[in-house]
């Protein structure tokens, strides 16, 4: 059984992630593969390079992400550009990562699961929800963006409401830490009960 994580930008996915990846659950992490994907000597990267100039490299040589953040959430058609071209390469490792899995169940992490062609990868969807204003104040805190574009990145995604329209289950992680490792936990045994629930369902 595969599960599909999400939720918008600052919601906890890697707080949810870590805590399942200790419970011994495979984690394919959508944002760790965009990353490795334009590492440098990449393809991905040389294209990045040829469109926007060795201005949005970091002087190791390594992605400016903060600054290709800034370029592609002001301009529409350059965020669409880069989709283009990272989207099935990450495709591609997602599907390749699910091959090797073999943990209870496999959870999928993207932000762009319910966006994306990622869905039909995956069982069931788990939603990590907080609002709009904790969104905020949490990236701000944690990669030093500007409110502005964080409201620019929040208002690119799925809206709210539709997010959890089509969740399977929510995770309210608008309190401690503590509180969501109890959450999680829960969880972890309610999924590795429904996976066994649908291996029983495909024997028969």
């Amino acid at each position: 059984m595969i599960v599909g994580i999400t939720g918008g930008i600052g919601c906890g996915k890697s707080s949810v992630t870590d805590q399942l990846k200790q419970l011994n659950v495979d984690i394919i992490d959508a944002d760790i593969i965009a990353r490795e994907i334009v590492e440098p000597g990449k393809l991905a990267l040389e294209k990045i390079v040829n469109r926007f100039g060795r201005d949005i490299l970091l002087p190791d040589g390594r992605l400016d992400r903060a600054k290709l953040r800034v370029i592609v959430f002001s301009e529409k058609e350059e965020r669409l550009w880069l989709e283009r071209l990272t989207h099935p390469l990450i495709d591609t490792e997602i599907k390749a990562q699910i091959k090797s899995a073999n943990s209870a169940y496999i959870v999928l992490s993207s932000a762009l699961l319910l966006e994306s062609r990622q869905r039909a990868l995956v069982d069931l969807i788990v939603v990590i929800d907080i609002s709009e204003n904790l969104q905020i104040e949490r990236t701000i805190l944690r990669d030093q963006n500007s409110p502005q574009l964080v409201k620019k990145i929040i208002g690119s995604q799925l809206e709210r409401e539709e997010r959890l329209s089509r969740a399977d289950i929510v995770v309210d992680n608008s309190y401690s830490l503590e509180r969501l490792k109890k959450e999680i936990k829960k969880l972890h045994h309610e999924l590795i009960k429904e996976a066994k629930n649908r291996e029983r369902k495909n024997k028969y």
